[in-house]
């Protein structure tokens, strides 16, 4: 991720998007597919996944499996997943999915569904894991696993990163492989942006945390479905407003146990038909 921070990015003054078509704003849906390759001493790990999922942040459970969250993520897998693609499908709405290397060879009828949707599949690491600690060999490792996994699974070589736990070696590996475009760890713009990596140029997308169903799981104001569908029309309606002198990027994260449940999707349904 490098050393340096820009804390002023763009300025007062923005570059003007041509988005196709003269939009005012772009609409990026993001969905992370990633259950199967959580923490799970299944997979390897020392301990239990703790985080996104209904039963809010956990203790993890050391040399042993944490049940409950397993069956909280296969919901993703089993009913979340499809729920939203039909969601998606209804519309003929393109999106872009978060890939897990691991996830997709789980659950190869999945990977299909995205090949035949002709979404854009980007790259979400090998593993849905914290990186920060793994060493740097691993690491890259990891990223060309996910790529060759996405590649056979899909028919078509990912050029998109988002690790979204990452490390401070992350963005100069994505680089260093070579075959990607963008990468999305970061949530600082409403705008792509370029950053100079290892003397070559690189350009960073942004991800939202704001704008993301992972606030019903945080404790952060998501309850009930018009919470996520208010907060998202509210959020579209100003960039909406500011793109017709500057337009703009708006990046909803969508996850398959989350608004995938019977009671939310239907914020996520009411704010397409809106946006549309």
């Amino acid at each position: 991720m490098g050393q340096t921070r820009d804390l002023a990015g763009y300025g007062r003054t923005l570059p003007r998007a041509a988005w196709p078509g003269n939009a005012r704003i772009a609409v990026n849906l993001a969905l992370n597919f990633e259950e199967g390759a959580e923490y799970s001493i299944l997979n390897g790990d020392a301990h239990s996944e703790t985080i996104l999922s209904d039963l809010g942040g956990l203790t993890p459970l050391q040399g042993e499996r944490d049940l409950n969250i397993e069956s909280l993520y296969e919901y993703g897998s089993r009913i979340g997943v499809w729920r939203i693609l039909r969601t998606l499908e209804e519309r003929r709405l393109p999106f872009t999915v978060y890939a897990v290397g691991h996830a997709l060879e789980a659950n190869p009828d999945v990977a299909a569904a995205f090949a035949a949707a002709d979404c854009d599949v980007v790259s979400h690491g090998w593993r849905w894991i914290d990186y920060r600690a793994v060493p740097a060999e691993i690491e890259r490792a990891h990223i060309g696993r996910c790529v060759e996994t996405i590649t056979r699974l899909t028919g078509r070589r990912p050029i998109g990163w988002y690790t979204g736990r990452p490390s401070a070696n992350t963005r100069r590996l994505v680089v260093e492989e070579g075959g990607f475009l963008y990468d999305c760890d970061a949530y600082n713009d409403d705008l792509p942006y370029w950053v100079e990596v290892q003397g070559k140029p690189h350009l960073v997308i942004c991800h939202s945390f704001d704008c993301n169903d992972s606030r019903f799981s945080r404790g952060q104001g998501f309850d009930v479905a018009d919470d996520f569908f208010t907060y998202l029309k509210d959020t579209f309606a100003c960039l909406y407003e500011e793109g017709a002198e500057r337009p703009r990027i708006m990046t909803i994260g969508l996850h398959c146990r989350l608004v995938g449940r019977p009671g939310r999707i239907a914020g996520l349904a009411r704010f397409l038909d809106y946006a549309m």
